[in-house]
């Protein structure tokens, strides 16, 4: 199945990429984001939306899903 992967603000800027389309035979939203990066797991406190709802790490990708991935938000 093919995901489309989308990366927001600084992890945009770290990873020097803006999206991605990635393969996957099956999977969750952290496969998703270890076959876009290369990483071997997706970082603690990362946000994480399927289709543009926001979802935990584990939740199911199809095939034609977004994926996008934000930093944790922080303000004061």
């Amino acid at each position: 199945m093919k995901i489309n992967v989308k990366f927001f603000a600084s992890l945009r800027e770290a990873l020097g990429l803006d999206g991605a389309s990635v393969e996957l035979p099956a999977g969750c939203v952290a496969d998703v984001w270890c076959a876009a990066t290369g990483q071997a797991q997706l970082p603690a406190r990362l946000l994480c939306a399927l289709n543009h709802d926001y979802v935990a790490a584990d939740a199911t990708v199809h095939d034609g899903d977004e994926v996008a991935f934000f930093p944790p938000v922080t303000g004061g």
